[in-house]
């Protein structure tokens, strides 16, 4: 299935209005009308592919089963990695007032099942009459942390992929990364599978750098929304590579670049965006 012609990704399902990589974000951001569902993955101790921006539990976010908020000083011990996925049932993540996001509703929540959290929007796209979303699945991972908190990228790519096949959207998966590990697999092992490069603000490696990197060229390159410039985004499409920068929270900055080009849009605020 091809890409959206402009595609609107709601950034972790739409952080800004509700707790981030949840569920109740993902079913929001379809009423809201993205295109693309963004969100990020980690391993559990036993294997089940949940959605989590941390490998552990995020002090902003989290609190214990008793109803005490996860300190700073305890969070990375909070290890998903070393947690069965019943364990990390135990942990809300959805009723804290999120500091930097005050507009964020409120609700019980945990950090779900992938395979959950995509058959439950396919089901709710479907009650809504809603254009089926694609998925943009970040792995989390690096090399520092590899056999801490996660499994080889091996592991990782073979586990999410097992569920992106077994839910049947592999046409509507994109496969993003900051470790180009990740993208490397996807693209050997599952060539059909759409891949994302992630890049930060402060890389310093040039874009010829990047792809002989990654020794290939991706579908998307994926920059922080600050390195975006009108020769960047010619030399990407001159490519072949749509350009789909993070994360965009300004209805200024989301005109300014979209009349620059870009392809897309990943944004907490969707609705910001819509209504623009």
């Amino acid at each position: 299935m091809p890409l959206p012609a402009f595609d609107i990704q709601g950034h972790r399902g739409c952080r800004g209005l509700s707790p981030e990589n949840t569920i109740p974000a993902m079913l929001h951001a379809i009423d809201l009308g993205v295109t693309t569902l963004e969100l990020d993955v980690v391993i559990t101790g036993d294997g089940q592919v949940i959605c989590s921006h941390e490998p552990f539990f995020n002090h902003e976010i989290s609190t214990h089963a008793d109803g005490r908020p996860v300190t700073v000083a305890e969070e990375k011990s909070l290890n998903i990695f070393r947690m069965s996925f019943q364990e990390t049932q135990q942990f809300e993540v959805g009723l804290r007032p999120h500091p930097r996001f005050p507009r964020q509703e409120k609700i019980r929540a945990v950090k779900p099942r992938l395979s959950e959290l995509i058959a439950d929007a396919e089901a709710y796209a479907k009650l809504r009459n809603k254009p089926r979303p694609f998925y943009n699945i970040e792995t989390k991972l690096m090399p520092q942390t590899d056999g801490i908190y996660h499994p080889t990228p091996e592991v990782f790519v073979d586990q999410v992929m097992k569920v992106v096949t077994q839910q049947q959207i592999t046409g509507r998966t994109i496969i993003q990364s900051f470790d180009f590990r990740t993208l490397k697999l996807v693209h050997q092992k599952f060539p059909k599978v759409r891949t994302a490069a992630l890049v930060e603000e402060d890389d310093k490696r040039t874009l010829d750098q990047q792809i002989a990197e990654l020794g290939f060229t991706p579908d998307i390159y994926s920059p922080d929304y600050r390195l975006v410039t009108p020769a960047l985004l010619a030399e990407c499409h001159k490519r072949g590579m749509k350009v789909i920068p993070w994360t965009v929270n300004d209805a200024q900055k989301i005109a300014s670049l979209r009349a620059m080009g870009v392809d897309g849009i990943i944004t907490d605020y969707p609705d910001l965006f819509i209504a623009k």
